[in-house]
């Protein structure tokens, strides 16, 4: 697919294949995980599907003071991540000439990316446990960061 810059240079845009599918569904799924870490913690987590002792504690995690940040909880927070990279990941987006959903793709997962990075060092070095669902979600940042920075990372191919 060739595109024609504003200096008049014609370009040719690297095929974007699988990405854009890979990393709307991978958005979809953690809409969905993040929606429920958010409904149980609205619940007190009283149908949480995770072990509740020893180092895989979920309640512990989800509980924990490190489970709100200035009073929003995290998994609320992780809700507004997946569905803003779900809207973000749908593949017109990844294809239109506006360099704009492609920054802005790019700073919410370097964003998401140093939270989840602080999440886990709150799990093993101030909780002392760690939850299964969050590191779903940790799992899927890290995967869509990876994705979407590969990608940034590779220039146009210039005729």
């Amino acid at each position: 697919m060739s595109e024609t810059t504003r200096s008049g240079v014609v370009t040719e845009r690297r095929p974007l294949g699988w990405l854009p599918w890979t990393t709307l569904a991978l958005s979809i799924a953690g809409v969905a995980v993040a929606a429920y870490l958010t409904y149980e913690h609205f619940t007190a987590g009283s149908t949480l599907a995770c072990p509740n002792t020893g180092v895989v504690n979920c309640v512990k995690v989800t509980s924990s003071e490190y489970s709100k940040l200035l009073g929003v909880p995290v998994a609320l927070l992780g809700l507004g991540f997946f569905a803003a990279m779900t809207v973000l990941s749908l593949p017109p987006l990844w294809r239109t000439p506006s360099p704009w959903p492609g920054r802005l793709r790019l700073a919410a997962v370097i964003v998401g990316v140093v939270f989840v990075c602080y999440l886990i060092w709150a799990e093993l070095f101030r909780i002392d446990a760690i939850c299964l669902w969050c590191t779903v979600v940790h799992a899927l940042t890290l995967v869509l960061f990876g994705l979407v920075v590969v990608r940034a990372a590779l220039p146009p191919i210039e005729e």
